[in-house]
């Protein structure tokens, strides 16, 4: 249920996160231009209505429906939106857009599904507009009649809610449900799906509203963080100040999330942190004219009202809620009698529940890479480790044994599938997903996770930790695999120009794998039972390496599919989606007893430069592709 809430909770989020410039741009022109502004204009302020009425709304709509179904359910996601807009006129429709965007982008994915493959060549732009137009026309009718005026109502019952709280004194309880709500990860969707509209109508209203600071409140994190620098221990003392800027100045709140789990008593902190400053802010009168995001200081003296004592409020608010998170802290803190605090167990903890690897996390010393070992002194054995082992982990391999040659270490770098790691691996790098196999695998190893393959900065972090262990002898050892990779006299015949294809468009990564796949089927590489193989390779953890690169391959079942090594390669110059990255550069793989890895290291090699990839997403033949990939 946690994980259905949070994925809830981020795809309303989502919606909102990527047009937060447009309500900081709508805010500063209220807080500048309005009769009770910074510098009041008559003319300026006509911009306000317009835009909360139209624009903010059409673009929770448009993104929402982009989401769903990319371009396509973003326009009908978009004429959808204008129906509710429409119909209740005097309410910002942002809970509005949030269900006819996604909704008109579902209606048109289902409507494409149901007559995919029925329609006569020739017709498809005729159908694909048409059916946009009258669907999205359709929605926008029905949302003008019945969805506008029940959300308005909706929307007119929530802010009844919140000013009864207010009224009653209750509103400073909210910081029980949100301060951990925000440790599991809820924040945006608690502020962006339910605080934002809310507070977005009281502006309408009053000028204002407190709203938009119940959860971006930096005091709260601030607070525990100066109670790690004054009285936490070992690498949660030394990476707290550092951890303070991030959150305080670059309103990154996910770094402090860590020294809670920690120590979860501190949730105390954090929550009476939170009602002390919700009620300075009532108590004050404070109140922000549009969302604080990131829930920076900066950010929050940026959309601040001038009238009033909206300032003092807003400022006293978050020293009152750092001061009171600060003194239940310290007295937490204080009265631990843990020695040293396991930042690395807490980073783990809150990256299970975020449900994946936390990019700001990297910011605090010794929390990557991930390892369950130790680092070993004189490191001989470096592995990488994919699921098949036939294609990521190689061009990781040999990337880093170029670095490990260039660098004149006496340590062999070799590839394999997890399945079949060696006992006495000492350091084992995969992708961050593949990880824990690899740690139970082999759990005294050293363990290194990596998000991107071909440019990551993990591999240079590595060097000069086995630089520093000042190895005597210079003689690089390499290992292709498992087993040395035996030289292939039909190299040439991996690669061919039939085999490349220039030009190609797909709207899902899926249909780029199928194709890859049934090119190496077609050009007798594999059986056609490998392209299954490719597609549930792709579910265990993306195949996308990083600079627009992707390289879909079997798993390590597909191996008996394989008839003999070749590639095909696919150029995408708009790029297709992996998970939230574009691949331009598609290269299927189909990888026998070795052959193929001379190739596939020079690719990696080549691909490592995002210059090179350029010139391959411009290459205008398959000869000219396949001689960039031979460095000419």
């Amino acid at each position: 249920m946690k994980v259905g809430v949070q994925k809830f909770g981020n795809f309303l989020s989502s919606m909102v996160l990527p047009n937060i410039g447009a309500f900081i741009a709508w805010g500063l022109i209220t807080a500048l231009f309005i009769p009770t502004g910074f510098f009041p204009n008559e003319e300026f302020s006509k911009l306000v209505g317009p835009m909360v009425i139209y624009m903010l709304p059409l673009l929770i709509g448009y993104t929402g429906g982009r989401l769903i179904y990319d371009q396509r359910g973003a326009v009908v996601g978009t004429i959808a939106t204008m129906g509710v807009i429409i119909g209740a006129p005097d309410t910002p429709m942002f809970l509005g857009a949030m269900i006819m965007g996604p909704l008109g982008a579902y209606a048109i994915k289902k409507f494409d599904q149901l007559i995919e493959g029925k329609i006569k060549t020739g017709f498809e732009m005729l159908v694909n507009n048409f059916s946009a137009g009258i669907l999205g026309g359709i929605l926008a009718l029905l949302a003008f009649i019945g969805i506008g005026p029940a959300v308005s109502s909706f929307t007119d019952v929530l802010v009844a809610g919140v000013d009864w709280l207010l009224e009653a004194g209750l509103l400073p309880l909210t910081s029980i449900l949100i301060e951990p709500a925000k440790i599991l990860f809820l924040n945006n969707a608690v502020n962006h799906g339910v605080l934002t509209p809310i507070g977005l109508e009281q502006v309408q209203q009053t000028g204002k509203s407190l709203l938009f600071l119940l959860e971006a409140n930096p005091g709260p994190g601030l607070g525990v963080l100066l109670g790690f620098m004054l009285f936490g221990k070992g690498v949660a003392k030394q990476s707290a100040p550092g951890a303070a800027i991030i959150h305080f100045l670059g309103g990154i709140h996910e770094i402090y999330f860590p020294y809670v789990l920690m120590k979860p008593m501190l949730l105390l902190a954090v929550v009476a942190g939170g009602m002390s400053g919700v009620f300075t802010l009532v108590l004050m009168g404070g109140g922000l004219v549009a969302p604080a995001s990131p829930g920076s200081i900066l950010a929050i003296a940026a959309v601040t009202p001038p009238e009033g004592m909206a300032y003092l409020a807003n400022f006293t608010a978050v020293f009152v809620a750092t001061a009171v998170s600060f003194a239940i802290s310290a007295v937490i803190l204080k009265a631990s009698k843990q020695t040293d605090e396991d930042m690395e167990e807490a980073t783990k903890k809150m990256e299970q529940m975020k449900g994946k690897k936390s990019s700001i996390s990297r910011e605090i010393p010794s929390l990557n890479p991930t390892t369950n070992g130790v680092f070993p002194a004189s490191a001989q054995k470096i592995v990488f480790a994919c699921d098949a082992g036939m294609g990521s982990s190689a061009m990781g391999a040999s990337l880093l044994r170029k670095k490990v040659k260039e660098a004149g270490l006496n340590v062999s770098v070799s590839n394999t599938a997890i399945s079949t790691l060696p006992s006495d691996s000492e350091i084992v790098i995969t992708q961050e997903k593949l990880t824990p196999r690899a740690e139970n695998k082999i759990p005294n190893a050293y363990h290194i996770s990596v998000d991107n393959f071909l440019s990551s900065p993990e591999y240079d972090q590595l060097i000069e930790r086995l630089k520093s262990g000042e190895i005597e002898e210079h003689n690089v050892l390499v290992e292709e695999s498992e087993t040395n990779a035996p030289q292939n006299p039909e190299d040439e015949q991996l690669l061919r120009e039939e085999n490349v294809f220039i030009g190609q468009s797909f709207r899902t990564k899926e249909e780029a794998i199928i194709f890859a796949g049934l090119a190496l089927v077609k050009a007798g590489y594999v059986e056609e039972s490998y392209v299954d193989e490719m597609l549930k390779r792709e579910e265990i953890t993306t195949t996308y390496m990083g600079n627009n690169v992707a390289i879909p391959h079997g798993t390590e079942e597909a191996k008996k599919s394989v008839i003999k090594s070749g590639f095909t390669v696919i150029q995408v110059p708009n790029g297709v989606d992996f998970d939230g990255e574009s691949a331009k550069m598609i290269f299927g793989i189909a990888g026998k007893d070795g052959t193929h890895l001379e190739i596939l290291s020079g690719i990696a090699v080549i691909c490592a430069d995002q210059t090179n990839v350029d010139r391959l997403v411009e290459a205008e033949s398959a000869k000219e592709i396949i001689d960039i990939i031979n460095g000419n």
